[in-house]
């Protein structure tokens, strides 16, 4: 007999409900380089001193995610206003051991994460601090490993305690009516989401939910439910030389306990002094030290591991970035402009931006206009319906028609 065809491991579901403005908050121990990586990212200065819990309030601000594609709209359209897809950033200040109980300043911090899509995990594996100092941690030691499971605990415990709190009074409600199968669903959901999270010490995005229990998670909106990017801090010397000695360690456990999910080495003290040098001083710098920034790579993961796509709305008066999930409908798409877009959804014109670019000129008088008029001679602009599904980089014209009261 022939062997078996190996079967293809589902992908995992992503659990939340990210909008067109995605929110991510960099997290991890005091001290590992998170309030300096944020500075970077915003180039906003907050508190970055080597202490514990030198950041007192989430610290909020907007980086553009790098599309090429979208800038090449705006120069080929010249239009009036131009609105590029964002990334908001929040600082949260550092977690220890026993936040979940309160210990530092966790309970407000762990309820400033629950605000976020996605979680950039920092973790640092150097002893000193770029200056040569000795780098404080608040264990004492340098652990990436130790690190990583400290948080996931203190998050998943604050999980426990929140299903724990709504477990209760669910079952209050359950005994007093029985008969109500919407309640009895829910408590059998949820006790079953506790056991994971609790008894069986799991993260809540590594378990295999169906349709309506993906839909229970989101109400909940658990800590464990949030995808994380792994942000892995080293010294200058360790990233020029690109070794160290956690980084398979640190890979392997990620692969291991959060498969599916990503680690991105970096230097914060190097982006740092990125950041003040001229583009040609750095980009001899890259050269002579074979390494490149690596931020925009780290804002372009995280974002994308919601599997988040982009289409575009492009005309003179404005050219714009919309943030979906992958798999999207043309009517939900269209509600993430608006909801009466999605309430009276017609059709949706539509072509993609790969064939308008591959009818771009840019020395011509109106380049992108011309191109949209190549693009419908050439057969590629399309009326699509409601069972459309978005495909990354699709130029969209919505048309709809709302008549009557959304329905109560």
């Amino acid at each position: 007999m022939p062997p078996k065809a190996k079967q293809e491991e589902k992908p995992r579901v992503i659990l939340g409900r990210p909008s067109n403005h995605v929110k991510a908050g960099v997290v991890g121990m005091p001290n590992v380089g998170k309030s300096t990586t944020f500075n970077i990212m915003c180039k906003m200065t907050v508190p970055a001193e080597n202490f514990p819990f030198c950041t007192i309030d989430p610290t909020e601000a907007r980086v553009e995610v790098p599309d090429p594609s979208f800038k090449k709209l705006c120069r080929c359209w010249r239009p009036k206003n131009e609105v590029p897809a964002f990334l908001t950033v929040f600082d949260i200040a550092g977690l220890v051991k026993g936040a979940a109980e309160g210990a530092g300043l966790g309970n407000a911090f762990l309820s400033h994460i629950a605000a976020t899509d996605a979680i950039f995990h920092v973790v640092r594996t150097f002893e000193e601090t770029a200056d040569g100092e000795t780098a404080t941690h608040v264990e004492d030691s340098v652990d990436p490993i130790r690190d990583i499971e400290i948080i996931r605990d203190e998050l998943r415990l604050k999980d426990v305690a929140t299903l724990e709190k709504i477990l209760e009074p669910l079952k209050k409600e359950v005994a007093r009516d029985g008969k109500a199968k919407e309640k009895k669903d829910r408590l059998e959901i949820t006790s079953k989401i506790y056991d994971w999270v609790g008894a069986q010490e799991k993260e809540a995005r590594f378990g295999e939910w169906s349709s309506k229990e993906i839909d229970i998670l989101n109400d909940l909106n658990l800590l464990t439910s949030k995808s994380a990017l792994h942000l892995i801090n080293l010294s200058e010397k360790d990233f020029m030389r690109k070794k160290n000695k956690w980084l398979p360690k640190l890979k392997e456990w990620i692969d291991t306990n959060r498969p599916g999910e990503h680690m991105i080495p970096y230097s914060a003290s190097l982006e740092a002094k990125f950041v003040d040098m001229e583009a040609a001083e750095k980009e001899k710098f890259c050269i002579d030290n074979k390494c490149n920034s690596m931020l925009d790579k780290i804002v372009l993961t995280g974002y994308h591991t919601l599997k988040l796509i982009h289409f575009y709305t492009a005309g003179p008066d404005e050219v714009k970035c919309w943030t979906i999930r992958d798999g999207w409908t043309a009517p939900k798409a269209a509600g993430t402009i608006h909801t009466d877009f999605e309430r009276g959804f017609i059709k949706a014109e539509v072509y993609n931006w790969e064939d308008w670019n591959a009818h771009i000129k840019e020395d011509s008088h109106e380049p992108g206009k011309e191109a949209e008029v190549a693009v419908k001679e050439a057969g590629k602009y399309r009326q699509e319906g409601k069972n459309y599904v978005v495909k990354d980089k699709d130029i969209i014209f919505f048309k709809f028609n709302v008549t009557t009261d959304k329905k109560k």
